[in-house]
């Protein structure tokens, strides 16, 4: 089925205890990491959606309990000289995670496909051919054993506009918001056309979106916490090491060690 936006506009209230289940789910994904780490995995997982929809909020909450030794946070803007001389995707190559690590996108490749389009940094002719070349790479991706999640966080206008005025009123979140916010906004029916294009294109079996309702910020986050954790959860085999018995022997020798039983 086609994915609708309109369909994620509730921002119902998270119905449970928030800060419980958000230490259990981080506790949750500190457990997956640890298997991530020991089976040698690659994972990326990307955020997208309006500007103030609460990706930011996501990733803190999310890499908040993780080994900062095994995930790197990539946060996505225009592209350098040096990278506008390359293919648009050579920039995200070479953040690509190698073994035991995951790397987090605040914003991604899709910018081809939306503010590139809309903003008419790309030719009609270069966007819309983005999308085979954006479903080649994650086909790659998916294909050489990279578990890959994708996340879209979807704001109303209503929701989006109390947000910049929040970000307003409070001196130390002004930093937060620009002009290019307003240029965007300005631009709202022209951007929900490009996100229903890349639904339509890009929602494929090897990689489909996953579209969270962000009116709600601790509803979204649980939302998103949870999506990732059940996919790597599918993805990553859950099995910890076997005690190796040279590290035994010579715990044993240190400091008297003996296995639990049970």
């Amino acid at each position: 089925m086609s994915i609708s936006l309109s369909d994620y506009e509730t921002g119902a209230k998270y119905d449970g205890d928030y800060r419980d289940d958000l230490a259990a789910l981080q506790d949750r994904l500190q457990r997956i990491q640890g298997a991530h780490i020991i089976h040698r995995q690659r994972s990326v997982i990307l955020f997208e959606g309006w500007d103030a929809a609460g990706k930011g909020g996501a990733i803190r909450r999310l890499t908040a309990e993780l080994d900062p030794r095994f995930f790197e946070v990539w946060p996505i803007s225009a592209p350098t000289d040096e990278e506008k001389a390359r293919h648009f995707l050579w920039r995200f190559w070479k953040r690509l995670p190698g073994y035991r690590e995951i790397s987090i996108f605040d914003r991604s490749w899709y910018g081809r496909v939306l503010v590139e389009r809309v903003e008419g940094f790309a030719s009609e002719a270069e966007w819309r051919k983005g999308y085979d070349e954006i479903n080649e790479f994650e086909a790659q991706l998916t294909g050489s054993q990279t578990n890959l999640i994708k996340l879209f966080m979807h704001v109303t206008q209503d929701e989006q506009d109390k947000r910049f005025a929040d970000r307003l009123d409070d001196p130390w979140k002004r930093w937060k918001t620009g002009a290019e916010d307003y240029r965007n906004r300005a631009r709202r029916d022209d951007y929900l056309a490009a996100m229903q294009d890349m639904f339509d294109q890009t929602d494929t079996r090897w990689a489909p979106w996953k579209v969270i309702d962000g009116n709600n910020k601790k509803a979204a986050r649980i939302a998103a916490l949870t999506h990732i954790a059940d996919v790597l959860e599918k993805a990553v085999p859950m099995t910890p090491p076997d005690l190796d018995p040279e590290v035994e022997k010579l715990a044993k020798q240190a400091f008297g060690y003996k296995p639990k039983k049970g």
